[in-house]
């Protein structure tokens, strides 16, 4: 085989009733219940009008400023999948543009993430087309390969796996491995109720702030001739 210039096949995908229970889930609610490790950096952001990213992950691992294989990905990916290329975090030459974006859409691809650069800013600004990219620049990709589709990719510290459920929204990106997918969505729900419950008693004004001194007391923090809400029964 040729090691570094391969196409796969993705094997194992995300029910796809589960992914569009994810798509009403906020990332940090996600990124809470996975611990807070399998996020991407900051850095990734989007350059979208507006709207979600939810798909599985089609991968692609390409030399810095060529996008030949991920025109193989847009042409190989499915209806609601995302394309995920891992350029290297380069951002000197472009890997997409407007005329990828448009071929994507068209076919029904759930979005990009570039680890590098895109150009035709105001294209992707424009529309409701999802892209996280890394930064943006006139300068053109080349086409001339390596690469490989469908091998697991890491960008900003999250690893991610063909296959594998990526969100993303104005806080960010992150991956859910297709094995705890169902997990994670249970307990990002019932994060989401019990921060509606906690809403509510702001708006109430029962909201009870104890926890603060207490966690600072544990901790070992003097509170010199300061109030302390412990024991007062003062809620606010």
């Amino acid at each position: 085989m040729n090691m570094g210039f391969r196409v796969f096949s993705v094997e194992k995908k995300v029910d796809p009733a589960i992914v569009d229970q994810f798509k009403e889930v906020v990332t940090p609610h996600i990124s809470d219940n996975m611990n807070r490790i399998h996020a991407a950096g900051a850095e990734l952001r989007p350059y979208h009008k507006e709207g979600k990213l939810v798909g599985p992950a089609v991968t692609v691992k390409t030399r810095p400023g060529d996008n030949l294989l991920v025109h193989k990905a847009i042409d190989l990916a499915q209806p609601g999948e995302v394309i995920i290329v891992d350029a290297g975090g380069d951002t000197t030459n472009a890997i997409v543009g407007e005329i990828m974006q448009r071929i994507a859409k068209k076919k029904g691809i759930g979005g990009f993430v570039i680890n590098g650069a895109i150009r035709d800013s105001l294209a992707f600004k424009n529309d409701t087309f999802p892209v996280f990219a890394k930064g943006v620049t006139h300068r053109g990709p080349y086409k001339d390969g390596p690469g490989e589709i469908n091998v697991p990719i890491s960008i900003g510290g999250m690893v991610i796996h063909p296959g594998d459920l990526i969100v993303g929204d104005e806080d960010g990106l992150v991956v859910v491995p297709i094995d705890e997918a169902e997990e994670v969505l249970k307990k990002a729900q019932k994060m989401a109720r019990n921060e509606e419950k906690i809403f509510e008693s702001i708006e109430k004004g029962t909201v009870d702030r104890t926890w603060v001194d207490r966690t600072l007391k544990e901790k070992g923090c003097d509170l010199i001739d300061m109030p302390s809400l412990i024991g007062s029964g003062e809620r606010k």
